[in-house]
């Protein structure tokens, strides 16, 4: 998760775990068509490819700290989200708070990004292909983004309170290295499963593992206090 800025990497350990999905559980993102927001070139919508599906959703993921001695410690990026073929992406980023997004434009139409979010909002206007916008996000949340043209685009921005923070790799393992001891809380963050907590205490050279299961989370299901990226929808969308 980049460079750790600013300050001196204590001696510290592992911590490593599993993500364990065990169904499905993002739904399809139907495409409006494109006469209906555009003029002039076509653009093919890009396509997700013949993958594993649970691999996709446990790839989507995002693992991070939250207490302990690391929430003074920022480690700030710059990290990128392109627009190709009417699609973010990639279409989630893990940035520690401080950090630097930029969206720039590869399709030959006009796009413009914006968030109604309560960590982040923004509106970068239209702009067209070879041009791009930055955007610093200051504090931790989760950043639902989407287009106005067109409207079915959408990313997830997770902010994190500090620099322990990764995304989950196709087979559900994540390991946040050199954490200085201390307790913690271990989040795990999907956008349609919800937000899961759990408490670890490591010291000096003692790797630890923490391991989620998450299951589906219906609406009547959703706990004061999790986020999830359909929390916010688009103006003028029903």
């Amino acid at each position: 998760m980049g460079v750790l800025l600013g300050a001196s990497v204590l001696a510290g350990a592992d911590i490593r775990g599993v993500i364990t999905i065990e169904r499905k559980l993002t739904r399809h993102n139907v495409t409006a068509s494109a006469g209906m927001y555009q003029r002039g070139t076509a653009v093919e919508l890009g396509s997700d490819g013949e993958g594993d599906p649970l691999a996709f959703e446990r790839s989507h993921v995002a693992v991070y700290l939250e207490g302990g001695p690391s929430s003074n410690v920022s480690g700030a990026v710059k990290a990128s989200i392109e627009q190709r073929d009417r699609r973010f992406v990639p279409d989630m980023v893990v940035i520690p708070a401080g950090s630097v997004v930029s969206f720039p434009n590869f399709d030959p139409i006009f796009h413009n990004v914006f968030s109604l979010s309560k960590a982040k909002s923004f509106d970068l206007g239209n702009y067209p292909k070879g041009q791009t916008r930055t955007v610093t996000f200051s504090a931790s949340g989760v950043v639902a983004v989407y287009c106005h043209l067109p409207s079915n685009m959408a990313a997830a921005i997770v902010v994190t309170p500090n620099r322990w923070a990764t995304r989950a790799d196709g087979n559900g393992a994540f390991s946040l290295k050199d954490v200085p001891p201390g307790t913690y809380k271990v989040v795990a963050w999907h956008k349609a499963a919800g937000t899961f907590r759990k408490t670890v205490t490591i010291g000096e050279q003692s790797d630890a593992e923490v391991d989620f299961t998450l299951p589906y989370v219906g609406p009547a299901d959703v706990k004061p206090g999790d986020v999830k990226l359909n929390d916010v929808k688009p103006s003028g969308q029903r």
